[in-house]
C-alpha cells in the first residue's frame, strides 16, 4: 500500500472515531504538516466522504452524505457487526433477512483470516434454541420510532389478546423489546392512562397526529413500567412480599418478567409478583432461595402451607441423604 493511501485510511479512521478534529491535532497524529492534512481532506472529499470544515475552530468533522461511503472497522467492531447481522437474519424483525445476509456476505468476504477464524470458533460454540415469536415489519418500527422522536400522536388499529379490535390514539413514548416481543409504551388519549401495546398486533394509520408535550413516565422509565405490567399488573393473582435481603443482594435471582423489586433498606426489599394461580406464586417465591414474609392474599398463604407440608411429608422416615458435589470442570 502506498504511503499516501495508508495515510488516507488512517485519516479516515481518525475522523470516524472523533466528533471534531482540529487541523493541528490531525497533523500530529499523522506526523505530517497541516498543508498535507488539507490536501488529504480534499482527497477524501473527492472519494465521496463528506468531511466538513468547521468555521471558527479550524476543525474537521465527518458528516452524513447523500450516499453511504465505505467504513473502516477495527477488529472488535467487525466481529460485533458480523455477530449482529447473523443474529438479525434469524430475528423477530421481518423483511430484513435478505438485506442482512447480503451485508454479511460482503463483510465476510473481506475479513482477514484471523477474524474469520475467531468468528468460526464463536459460531461453533453458540447454540441457538429457536422459539416461536411474532414477526414485525421494520417499516412499522421505524414509523413508531419516528413518532416517539418527534413527539407526534400515533393512530392505529389494535387487536388485543382476546381478538377484540379497537382504534387507538396514543402519545408514543418508547419502543421496548422484551422476550422476543416488541412493545410500544405510550399515553392512551381516550383512556387517559399509560398503556403498552404489542407491535405485532397494531396497524398504524397515516398520517401521524399533532405534536404533544411528553409526560413523565410511571416507574421512572419505560422498561421498568413495562416489566411491572408484564410481571404483575396483567395477571389475575398478585401479591407484594417482603424479602429478607437487600434489593442489591437478590436482584440476580429475579429473572426478567418475574417481578419488580422495590428497595426498602439494607436488610429487606419488596417484590411485586403476578401469576395465573396462587400455586404459581408460591413456586416463584420459594425458588428465590431467600427468607421472606407473606401476609396476603389468603390463597397464597394456603398454597405456601401446602408446599411446606408436601416437603415435610417427603422427608419423614427417609434415610439420610448424602450430597455429592461434582468438582468443577477444568
Amino acid at each position: 500500500m502506498s504511503e499516501t493511501s495508508a495515510r488516507l485510511l488512517r485519516l479516515l479512521s481518525l475522523l470516524q472515531t472523533h466528533r471534531v478534529w482540529s487541523g493541528p491535532e490531525l497533523a500530529t497524529e499523522l506526523d505530517v504538516t497541516a498543508r498535507t492534512v488539507r490536501r488529504d481532506v480534499e482527497r477524501l472529499r473527492g472519494l465521496g466522504y463528506p468531511v466538513h470544515a468547521l468555521q471558527g475552530s479550524a476543525g474537521y468533522r465527518l458528516g452524513a452524505g447523500a450516499s453511504m461511503p465505505p467504513l473502516l472497522l477495527d477488529d472488535e467492531e467487525a466481529v460485533a457487526v458480523v455477530v449482529g447481522l447473523r443474529t438479525t437474519s434469524g430475528g423477530t424483525v421481518t423483511g430484513i433477512e435478505d438485506a442482512s445476509l447480503r451485508a454479511l456476505a460482503k463483510l465476510e468476504q473481506v475479513l482477514p483470516s484471523r477474524l474469520r477464524h475467531r468468528l468460526t470458533t464463536l459460531q461453533q460454540s453458540i447454540m441457538r434454541v429457536s422459539a416461536e415469536a411474532p414477526r414485525v415489519a421494520p417499516e412499522i418500527l421505524v414509523t413508531i420510532a419516528e413518532a416517539c422522536r418527534r413527539h407526534e400522536r400515533l393512530r392505529f388499529d389494535y387487536t388485543d389478546h382476546a381478538g377484540a379490535t379497537s382504534r387507538r390514539d396514543v402519545e408514543p413514548d418508547s419502543l421496548v423489546n422484551v422476550s422476543r416481543h416488541w412493545y410500544l409504551v405510550g399515553w392512551d388519549v381516550d383512556r387517559t392512562d399509560w398503556r403498552s401495546f404489542r407491535i405485532d398486533r397494531l396497524a398504524p394509520r397515516v398520517p401521524t397526529g399533532p405534536r404533544f408535550t411528553p409526560r413523565p413516565l410511571p416507574d421512572g422509565d419505560a422498561a421498568t413500567y413495562l416489566s411491572r405490567r408484564l410481571s404483575v399488573a396483567s395477571w389475575p393473582w398478585r401479591t407484594v412480599i417482603t424479602l429478607h435481603g437487600s434489593a442489591t443482594e437478590v436482584a440476580d435471582r429475579v429473572w426478567p418478567g418475574m417481578g419488580v423489586l422495590e428497595a426498602v433498606d439494607d436488610v429487606s426489599c419488596l417484590l411485586h409478583l403476578g401469576a395465573d394461580s396462587p400455586a404459581s406464586l408460591a413456586w416463584m417465591i420459594t425458588a428465590l432461595d431467600v427468607g421472606f414474609t407473606v401476609t396476603d392474599p389468603p390463597e397464597l398463604v394456603t398454597a405456601l402451607r401446602t408446599v411446606s407440608e408436601r416437603c415435610r411429608d417427603a422427608i419423614i422416615d427417609a434415610p439420610d441423604a448424602v450430597l455429592h458435589q461434582v468438582p468443577p470442570s477444568r
